[in-house]
């Protein structure tokens, strides 16, 4: 994939998508957007991809909006910021709901919707750099990219709260502490830690974590009795697919399955 805002890198069944305008805080403008729903979509339908990495180029992973963009639109602000919001969205839900697991990489602070794309991943690792901050009431703005549903299921309505309304910087430790992020990594091992955990993802079932992926999101949404009777129907359906015969046969004969 050629494209200049979002690099791709495809190798050995992972690919790593880099945000890339480091320059500019990897900001999102219409173009970063339109780039990153690219490179999810190529790498969503691409059946040798067997785990995504998100990550960010530079010093930060991800400022948030392009602020300057947003002023520049002027009178016609409200309909440029909804169009680069329902852009952004559109990458947002296929990053969420494709069937196989994606690993974000917080190389430094995240801000805004940056926030919101640092979060997304099924295994968030932050830099001992990295920090977030929720900003858009500070521009006198509402959240998107999904955070306003993400974050409070993440940590608590009552912290979300805290972070929207005041805008607190929250630090890697403490965002480790909240479950905002898995843990917190050194900055000099986080690349190397990420690309190990993704290949160890990409050796596994990527169609059992494409189900668990559907199954935490719905959980959300129904209540117990209609749950146990979609995992029922999910169990089952594994179990008759190559992935589930194959983990039950490698089981039993005490080896490593070959997914």
């Amino acid at each position: 994939m050629q494209m200049t805002n979002v690099t791709v890198d495809i190798t050995d069944r992972v690919a790593t998508l880099t945000l890339n305008r480091p320059t500019q805080g990897n900001s999102i403008d219409m173009a970063l957007a339109q780039d990153l729903l690219a490179a999810a979509e190529g790498v969503c339908a691409d059946a040798n991809v067997r785990c995504v990495v998100l990550t960010g180029a530079g010093r930060l992973f991800c400022a948030g909006g392009d602020i300057a963009a947003f002023a520049d639109a002027g009178e016609q602000a409200g309909a440029f910021i909804g169009a680069l919001a329902d852009k952004l969205h559109e990458a947002v839900m296929v990053l969420a709901t494709m069937p196989k697991p994606l690993v974000t990489l917080v190389n430094g602070p995240a801000a805004g919707a940056g926030l919101s794309l640092a979060a997304l991943g099924d295994i968030v690792l932050a830099s001992e750099a990295a920090h977030f901050t929720a900003a858009y009431t500070a521009i006198g703005l509402t959240p998107d990219g999904g955070m306003s549903w993400l974050l409070p299921r993440l940590v608590g309505l009552r912290v979300a709260q805290e972070m929207f309304l005041t805008n607190r910087r929250v630090g890697a430790a403490e965002a480790a502490t909240l479950g905002l992020v898995t843990r917190n990594v050194a900055a000099d091992v986080l690349a190397s830690e990420g690309q190990a955990i993704a290949h160890q993802l990409a050796d596994g079932p990527t169609q059992a974590f494409g189900a668990v992926r559907g199954l935490l999101a719905l959980a959300q949404t129904q209540d117990l009795a209609a749950h146990l009777k979609v995992e029922s129907r999910s169990i089952a359906h594994a179990a008759d697919g190559p992935e589930g015969r194959e983990g039950v046969s490698a089981f039993l004969a005490k080896r490593k399955p070959a997914y």
